[in-house]
């Protein structure tokens, strides 16, 4: 398990053919639009942002968009039956839809993407109002998940064209100190990892920094495998996970089933002090996976000294790792739709580079516990 070299990285970048400034927005599909934003506000501390619907002239769909810090987050909901946003519902329930990414030229990023091989889900389209224009493009990737290419550099406004303002001023709870999207995971399916490692790579420039396999990540019971695709600049980083034989079902397995398709696992999102951000969520309602009390006994011993109090960590259910760079701290929350589908993790990092290798027996198996409370470890 090797992290990239410094000048691994400067040769990435030279390389790097899509350059790609780093996320721009994440827009999830929602059965009520209003209530998740609202969730969002209320339990992760985002902010209002943007609307659009009927009242900025569209009629099949509305649209609230949430901030923090860099993280913009778009739920939409169908306002008729019979479209294609509520089919999409209808079959994965709620969950990430697109994955945009900020470019300097959308149409550059689309036309490279296209001769590359890509399927195109929305040709180069400019988009203006009284604030400027935004160019916007999109090709699919894993299951029914797309990427669109954002360019706005002759923007102003509050979020894209079609959207206006929302303000909500008696009601704007606190951050809770979130502040980037650090990484974002896809399950696919059987042996098709590698396929979807190679479309990354050969469409989009990525390459492949880590790779775990079935002994890496494994229980007594279950399995995976998994591959850390980044861009050239390392602002971007999309593991994508597989399932891999075990006695009983994965929670790759447990998603692909219950979403009923390929799609996004989980939004990793970054903070400074994750100790004030964990225990600031666990107040406003956000539930978090448990590791048994015995993982605290042994991690002085297995990551070395690190700055925090191991009290507060065990207190919370945070977990710590360390690799060649340094070390980080993460948790992962239990999924936050209906389905046992899409989940968030919250990390910080403390010069580590890598995902948290050390902690992912005790995680799969506190997800092993949640899978068989839902009967479907089996």
């Amino acid at each position: 398990m090797e992290t990239s070299t410094l000048e691994q990285q400067k040769d990435n970048q030279a390389q790097d053919f899509m350059p790609i400034n780093g996320t721009d927005y994440v827009e999830l599909y929602v059965g009520n639009s209003k209530q998740a934003a609202h969730y969002y506000k209320t339990a992760f501390g985002f902010q209002s942002l943007a609307y659009a619907g009927l009242e900025t002239g569209l009629k099949d769909r509305e649209s609230y968009v949430v901030v923090q810090d860099k993280i913009r987050l778009v739920l939409t909901s169908p306002l008729k039956s019979g479209t294609k946003i509520g089919k999409h519902i209808d079959q994965h329930g709620d969950g990430v839809k697109v994955v945009a990414l900020w470019v300097d030229d959308a149409t550059y990023a689309y036309e490279t993407a296209m001769a590359r091989g890509a399927k195109s889900y929305m040709e180069p389209t400019t988009e203006e109002d009284s604030t400027g224009k935004v160019v916007r493009s999109g090709i699919y990737t894993y299951g029914e998940t797309v990427h669109i290419f954002v360019e706005r550099k002759d923007y102003n406004g509050t979020f894209l064209p079609g959207f206006k303002k929302w303000e909500t001023p008696d009601y704007n709870p606190t951050s809770t100190g979130l502040m980037f999207v650090d990484h974002m995971v896809g399950n696919v399916g059987w042996n098709k990892m590698n396929h979807w490692v190679n479309f990354y790579e050969d469409v989009l420039g990525f390459k492949n920094i880590l790779s775990f396999d079935d002994d890496d990540i494994s229980t007594e019971y279950t399995a995976l495998m998994s591959k850390v695709m980044s861009n050239g600049n390392g602002r971007i980083k999309f593991p994508i996970n597989e399932p891999a034989e075990g006695k009983k079902k994965s929670q790759v397995e447990e998603y692909l089933d219950f979403y009923e398709g390929e799609g996004v696992q989980h939004i990793a999102v970054a903070t400074d002090d994750i100790i004030t951000t964990v225990r600031d969520l666990r107040s406003r309602g956000v539930e978090f996976l448990r590791v048994p009390e015995t993982y605290y006994d042994a991690v002085t011993d297995r990551v070395g000294k690190i700055d925090e109090d191991i009290a507060p960590l065990r207190e919370l259910g945070i977990l710590v790792d360390r690799d060649d760079e340094g070390y980080l701290l993460q948790i992962f929350t239990k999924p936050v739709e209906p389905r046992p589908t899409m989940f968030f993790e919250i990390i910080q990092r403390k010069g580590a580079k890598s995902f948290g290798k050390g902690n992912f027996k005790a995680l799969f198996e506190a997800i092993e516990r949640e899978q068989e409370v839902r009967g479907t470890l089996h």
